[in-house]
């Protein structure tokens, strides 16, 4: 069993890795350490004193991809500084450009391929860079316990699958993370039992759809019994999940959510657009009335969950009368939050061989602040709901603004900043909403 924590040894190699993108890829961090640990390296979080420089890296949108060239730039100036370093580019950006990387660093490796960064590492010689990206059919880690790069020991991911099937049009993860395949639900509950033993209070649960989570050797496991597993290590063990896909969360899911108070009440929902003419071009397979069929099940059996979803806007094709369609949605569902995004076309996807990229730069850019303006709306209204509530909170340490608040989240995943009376991070906390931003319920203690 690898160490849960970072090792400090100054006499082995030093490894420094930056993260970009999603949950799933600071989980896959923890993965990538744990490894190169068990082959004598140890983490630095000062670049000046890194042997290698790995930067674990997304494609979801470009200017994504942009920002990692600019550190490509900027690592190189390390290797100048001293000889021998080795920069390498991890992820799904090494995934998908792998020829061209090829040419600016030392070492590419995809996301199926952390076990060879050893053999990789130990290969790379000047003007010999080493690759590997293979995807596979079987690889999901489960035997590799994380190294917890988490700060306050409090929260922390578990990926329960990797891959997707779903082959959205606008969306390179199937390209870049292969095909879908689930976790040992048995390696999952021993996992999240390690991080309880630890002091950990909450973990959340990762896939690109978790809600098609499925293993079947000698007894089938679907989503909904395994979150049950999970919520039965304790109740003090909060458990969160991310991400539903509105065509497969099942009210099996919903009603186990209800049935266990220490399942955190908040759904990660994407609606991407509110128009069914978008959905069925972007190849999410359910439309505009699925999906709020959905919401009403969902608030039917759980009336204070919280829900957010992502919203693209300015997709191909995309109408005046589908905007507004998606400008209504919002109004209707009221989400506590959203990530909102201007559609950029990825090379290799559906979309970028079959449609356009038609909706001029400007346009996108008006319709994303509309968003965005009206999701500030929303989340003050979500908000202001749950002034005089009483929230059982999970303190995540001190506040940014004030030292002498604490903050953490409730059940509902929204934001509270209360006073301190001397808690720790890892502690609940009994408290009041007295107040509200847009973003945070300011509360008083109980």
């Amino acid at each position: 069993m690898n160490d849960i924590r970072p090792i400090i040894d100054e006499s082995r190699p030093k490894v420094y890795i930056e993260t970009y993108g999603c949950q799933m890829n600071v989980n896959d961090s923890e993965v990538i350490l744990s490894i190169l640990q068990d082959a004598g390296y140890a983490l630095t979080e000062d670049i000046t004193k890194a042997d290698v420089i790995l930067a674990n890296t997304c494609s979801i949108r470009d200017n994504a991809e942009q920002r990692i060239w600019g550190r490509i730039d900027q690592f190189k100036i390390q290797k100048r500084n001293r000889e021998g370093v080795i920069i390498g580019i991890v992820g799904c950006m090494a995934e998908r450009l792998k020829d061209k990387l090829l040419e600016a660093v030392d070492l590419v490796a995809g996301p199926d391929s952390y076990r060879s960064l050893p053999s990789l590492l130990e290969a790379v010689r000047p003007g010999s860079p080493q690759i590997n990206v293979l995807l596979s059919h079987e690889e999901t880690y489960a035997d590799i316990s994380p190294v917890r790069l988490d700060k306050n020991g409090v929260s922390a991911f578990i990926s329960i699958m990797r891959g997707c099937n779903n082959v959205c049009s606008y969306c390179v993860v199937p390209y870049t993370r292969g095909a879908e395949r689930s976790r040992d639900p048995h390696t999952i509950v021993r996992e999240a039992q390690t991080l309880f033993d630890n002091g950990y209070k909450e973990v959340t649960l990762l896939g690109q759809n978790v809600d098609s989570y499925i293993w079947k050797d000698g007894e089938t496991v679907n989503f909904a019994r395994l979150l049950a597993m999970v919520a039965e290590i304790s109740p003090e063990l909060r458990v969160r999940f991310s991400t539903s896909h509105p065509k497969d969360i099942s009210d099996e899911v919903i009603h186990t959510m209800a049935a266990y108070e220490n399942i955190c009440k908040h759904i990660h929902l994407p609606v991407q657009s509110g128009s069914s003419v978008m959905l069925e071009k972007m190849r999410r397979k359910y439309n505009r009335e699925w999906y709020l069929e959905r919401v009403e099940k969902i608030r039917s059996v759980i009336p204070d969950c919280g829900l957010t979803t992502d919203v693209i806007a300015g997709f191909s094709g995309e109408t005046e009368q589908d905007h507004k369609d998606t400008l209504s949605l919002m109004e209707q569902v009221v989400f506590d939050s959203a990530f909102m995004f201007a559609y950029s076309e990825r090379p290799g996807t559906l979309a970028s061989r079959r449609y356009p990229d038609d909706i001029p730069y400007e346009l996108k850019t008006e319709r994303l602040n509309e968003i965005i303006a009206l999701q500030g709306r929303m989340s003050l209204k979500s908000n202001e709901k749950e002034i005089g509530k009483r929230l059982k909170v999970l303190v995540e340490g001190p506040s940014k603004k004030n030292p002498d608040e604490l903050c953490g989240r409730a059940s509902s995943n929204k934001m509270c900043v209360f006073p301190s009376c001397g808690e720790k991070a890892g502690d609940y906390c009994e408290v009041e909403v007295v107040s509200v931003t847009s973003a945070t319920l300011l509360c008083k203690r109980l």
